[in-house]
């Protein structure tokens, strides 16, 4: 529950603002009798909205924004006034509140206030992360027989709130699989929050994932909300599960089975109710067996299983794929989208992508983008270590043999289009089939459609 502090220098004034506020709006509540206490409470306490009166003797409400700004805080800050002194309000707001209300106003509105304060505040959060990730991120394209049986199994387990562990090769796009199910899960009015637990240092796991209090170490000047608390009734992400400290892990397991955190020099605990999605490109089986990982934290994180396929198990769909990337790779460079040709995209199926897929893949586009004057992008702008790579895998991969003879299948007509524009009659003819009749009937069931 979000935590709110009601700042008035009037003591019995602000416990009973503080009181009507919990009971009408099931928030928590602290209270602060001036500014200076209120900054104090602020670096002390994870406060997610401020309740702050104008006219108080010392520090007044001007002076505890802007200190609030010299710090950059983040927290939402509603003034509130009793002179009904509306350029004052608007002063506050230029320095940064987020509105103002009357102290005669229904709790009622109030609540509400502070709801839509705490709303603005995680859709700006959201929109930060957005803009870090501008160009990183890739929705799940294909629609090879793999691709279509994962989306499947993420549409089952969206709505199920147990927790997921997503195995895959690095580059697979795990954490895309884990958007996806958040997308069909918590949704997009929920918190996303993903840690990847190999860019941490050792000793700032815990207080990322847990946080801490100020002074629980050298450098903790405020408290601060860990991961788990940020995507509360939303999605935990931790990538790379596998690199987390054995002191973490015990820490981890305890959590996800009581439900609740204790923040570093924390002395109460905090119910907590965000789904754990894991990622690892690890086998976890083996790291058990090598004392590396904790078995009784791997049974918690492994209720649901999904597995990622690597590029070269769905090769029919990098045509889409690399459609995708040449379109927003362009639009970011400013310049006119460039085509990729049929001889181009042959030399990219015939690769085997086994060093970090679908980034690769991504990487490598953009390589022959740069490496192209011309509208169209031939063979001859695809890297050497490309065009001379591995080809065709002679016994490897995974599935059945019909799911290897269906993918192959696929790759072979989608290739075939490619390299006749898309031209059905064409296609079928150089594929050696009676008609176009029976192309499209391949083409539908294996759902093969011009990008």
């Amino acid at each position: 529950m979000a935590l709110v502090l009601i700042v008035d220098d009037v003591l019995h004034l602000a416990q009973q603002y503080a009181y009507d506020l919990h009971r009408v709006g099931g928030y928590d509540t602290i209270v602060a009798t001036g500014g200076e206490q209120a900054l104090s409470m602020l670096a002390g306490e994870a406060v997610d909205c401020v309740i702050l009166d104008l006219e108080m003797p010392g520090v007044d409400g001007f002076e505890v924004l802007r200190r609030m700004n010299e710090k950059e805080d983040p927290t939402p800050v509603i003034v509130y006034t009793g002179t009904g002194d509306f350029d004052r309000c608007a002063k506050a707001i230029r320095l940064g509140a987020y509105s103002f209300i009357d102290k005669a106003e229904s709790m009622e509105r109030v609540a509400h206030e502070v709801a839509n304060a705490l709303e603005r505040a995680r859709l700006e959060t959201e929109v930060r992360t957005l803009r870090r990730d501008l160009g990183t991120a890739t929705p799940i394209i294909g629609a090879s027989a793999p691709v279509r049986e994962l989306l499947g199994q993420i549409a089952r387990l969206a709505p199920v709130p147990s927790p997921v562990l997503i195995t895959g090769e690095s580059g697979t796009g795990k954490e895309l699989v884990a958007r996806e199910l958040h997308r069909l899960g918590p949704g997009e009015k929920a918190p996303f929050i993903a840690i990847n637990s190999s860019a941490i240092p050792e000793n700032l796991v815990e207080s990322e994932l847990f946080g801490h209090e100020r002074g629980a170490f050298t450098g903790a000047d405020r408290a601060r909300k860990g991961a788990f608390e940020l995507a509360s009734a939303g999605t935990l992400f931790l990538d790379e599960i596998g690199e987390l400290p054995p002191a973490a892990q015990a820490k981890l397991l305890r959590v996800l089975e009581e439900r609740r955190v204790m923040r570093l020099g924390g002395e109460r605990s905090i119910e907590v109710d965000a789904r754990v999605v894991a990622a690892t490109n690890r086998d976890l089986e083996e790291e058990v067996r090598q004392k590396r990982f904790r078995e009784d934290l791997m049974y918690r994180i492994n209720v649901h299983r999904l597995h990622v396929p690597p590029l070269r198990e769905r090769r029919s769909d990098i045509p889409a794929l690399a459609a995708h990337f040449t379109r927003r790779i362009c639009k970011r460079f400013g310049v006119r989208e460039k085509r990729i040709s049929s001889g181009a995209l042959d030399l990219l199926m015939a690769y085997e992508w086994r060093r970090n897929n679908i980034r690769e893949l991504r990487n490598i586009i953009e390589r022959m983008i740069i490496a192209s004057d011309g509208d169209e992008i031939g063979p001859g702008a695809v890297p050497a270590e490309i065009r001379t790579g591995p080809g065709e895998p002679t016994a490897k991969g995974t599935g059945t043999f019909q799911e290897l003879k269906a993918e192959a299948e696929r790759r072979i007509v989608v290739a075939a289009l490619e390299r006749n524009d898309w031209q059905i009659t064409r296609t079928a003819a150089e594929l050696g089939l009676a008609d176009h009749a029976s192309l499209l009937k391949i083409m539908r069931r294996h759902d093969i459609r011009r990008r």
